[in-house]
């Protein structure tokens, strides 16, 4: 439970933290030295960026996978303890108890060895024990199949409609608590990306389930296509039902978390676009009104400073054209191709006139 709280709360910082760490490295090797760098929110690092969160979303949610399945692999099941395939039959399984007991049977071990290799044999012998136990009865073997080992606490159990009962009852009553979650969280605002299709999965889920509870042989994909691939492969054991809908619960969640994730950058700013124009909108309008206050003002300055000589026409227009002569000329010398001009002809003409003081000296 600790280690599925911490994953779900990886999922919400992690990715942006790793996002943020890789495109600082590609940077600093891709971009050579003394080039500039894409600034945080340029265009070229908002792409960037969005290439990298969704590279790093789908790395993460292949982890989340892998870390699940690991978890399954380390654990193990009662036929890996034994040895002995999902098919084996009750002969074969008394046989292949007997021969490990010659083994792992306390009685065995050597009265030289200490005390704690002395527990771990019995250990190993009480496990054996407990797997062959299970799987000797039909009603429990079926049980361990679909539900794992947790039928082992399900006393009360003696049939498989036993089993299969308390089976449905613990299913449903963890998918009506999965499914209230979910509509809780769509109700305060999270997980909105494919929600409609969240609530689907979850109840073609729940249908698997009950159905693979009930049949008396193990699914047709699993049967004819994936443990026959692992078989193939020798990638890792086959998968019992318990295990793969384990698998099925881990994959189902994390996709829909990382979904919530990638929705909002694959989807780009959708919502609230109006609002953002109508804010563009009330900005555009506040600044030209503020040039048109302004501009008024300034008229009424000159006005101001230009009435002294409203009675006088030609001042005026004297005034004006003295202005005019000024900017044309100021601008014109404080351009810096002019001022170099002129500072190329006042050096030429100081080196003519040194060069003529020369030869009048001389």
């Amino acid at each position: 439970m600790a280690n599925d709280l911490l994953s779900l709360a990886g999922w919400y910082f992690l990715p942006n933290l790793a996002t943020t760490y890789l495109q600082t490295a590609l940077y600093a090797v891709f971009i050579r030295a003394g080039d500039p760098k894409p600034v945080p929110g340029s265009l070229r690092h908002q792409r960037d960026r969005k290439r990298l969160f969704i590279f790093v979303i789908a790395a993460y949610l292949l982890y989340t996978v892998y870390e699940a399945d690991y978890q399954l692999l380390r654990t193990g099941d009662f036929y890996q303890d034994l040895g002995v395939p999902h098919s084996v039959s009750e002969r074969e399984l008394q046989s292949r108890f007997r021969r490990l007991t010659v083994q792992y049977h306390p009685d065995k071990v050597s009265t030289t060895s200490s005390a704690a290799e002395k527990a771990a044999v019995e250990g190993v012998y009480i496990q054996l024990k407990l797997a062959r136990d299970t799987l000797v009865d039909p009603a429990k073997r079926f049980a361990y199949d679909r539900f794992g080992p947790e039928i082992l606490q399900w006393r009360q159990c003696k049939t498989v409609r036993d089993f299969v009962i308390t089976g449905v009852q613990r299913t449903t009553v963890y998918y009506s608590i999965s499914g209230s979650a979910l509509v809780l969280l769509g109700v305060l605002g999270y997980l909105q990306q494919g929600k409609y299709w969240r609530y689907l999965v979850m109840a073609g889920l729940f249908v698997v389930e009950v159905q693979m509870m009930m049949s008396p042989t193990f699914p047709a994909a699993m049967e004819q296509v994936i443990n026959p691939f692992l078989l193939a492969t020798k990638w890792r054991s086959p998968y019992l039902p318990f295990q793969m809908l384990a698998l099925l619960r881990k994959l189902t969640i994390t996709f829909f978390i990382a979904l919530s994730q990638l929705g909002p950058v694959l989807q780009g700013p959708q919502t609230g676009g109006a609002d953002n124009d109508a804010v563009t909108a009330q900005q555009l309008e506040r600044m030209d009104a503020v040039v048109k206050a302004t501009d008024q003002e300034v008229s009424r300055l000159m006005g101001l400073e230009l009435m002294p000589f409203a009675a006088d026409q030609a001042s005026t227009r004297g005034l004006r054209m003295s202005l005019k002569e000024w900017l044309v000329r100021n601008t014109i010398t404080n351009d810096a191709e002019v001022r170099g001009a002129i500072q190329s002809v006042l050096d030429r003409r100081r080196g003519e006139g040194q060069v003529g003081s020369s030869q009048m000296l001389s």
